[in-house]
């Protein structure tokens, strides 16, 4: 029991990391160079390698190793955290993971195609993710439910929204609105599992 309630608690501490995400892109996006807006501008953009007279992102890798390590912190929490979380969310959890790596290794201005495979896992599999963690809780932890089903409901609509907008001047925002509430609505599962003991 000590051995399984040590990773729970480990798996739990990845999830409640992750909110520190917003973080890189704050400090990413402070460096560059020709204006940048999070309403009007992918997340993506900061990670792009090449720099042009109108636009640069000098501290991209900065950017590309946080899509990397938080990915890794997603999907091995998410393992970690199998058997509360249930095989559906788990897995969906994992794939998102490993899109975030993907999607960190494969900068927007190298291969704008291969950025779009390897990213669209994640918008699709978070929300999905959130939906299916809120009707597993719903005897359990009704409130929590409650709000993982609105999470999972705003950010896939996000998402759809995000996908279909292009370059529209609101496809930052939306892009944001699909991707910050997952951190902190997997941070609050996550809680009261981080301070169980064994």
């Amino acid at each position: 029991m000590p051995e399984t309630s040590r990773g729970v608690r480990l798996g739990a501490l990845a999830l409640l990391l992750r909110p520190t995400y917003v973080l890189t892109e704050v400090v990413t996006a402070a460096a560059t160079r020709g204006g940048y807006s999070f309403v009007s501008d992918s997340v993506s953009r900061l990670g792009e390698v090449g720099c042009t007279v109108d636009y640069c992102s000098p501290r991209h890798a900065v950017m590309n190793g946080s899509f990397v390590g938080y990915g890794v912190l997603l999907a091995g929490g998410a393992a970690l955290l199998a058997r509360p979380l249930g095989p559906w969310v788990t897995g969906l959890l994992v794939v998102s993971g490993v899109s975030s790596v993907a999607t960190g290794m494969a900068p927007l201005d190298q291969d704008a195609t291969l950025h779009a495979l390897a990213a669209t896992p994640l918008f699709v599999g978070q929300p999905v993710a959130l939906l299916v963690l809120g009707h597993r809780l719903r005897e359990q932890r009704p409130r929590l439910a409650r709000a993982l089903l609105a999470t999972g409901i705003v950010t896939g609509a996000a998402a759809v929204g995000f996908i279909l907008s292009g370059d529209d001047r609101a496809a930052g925002a939306l892009e944001r609105l699909a991707l910050w509430p997952v951190l902190g609505a997997l941070a609050a599962f996550a809680w009261p599992l981080a301070r169980q003991r064994g």
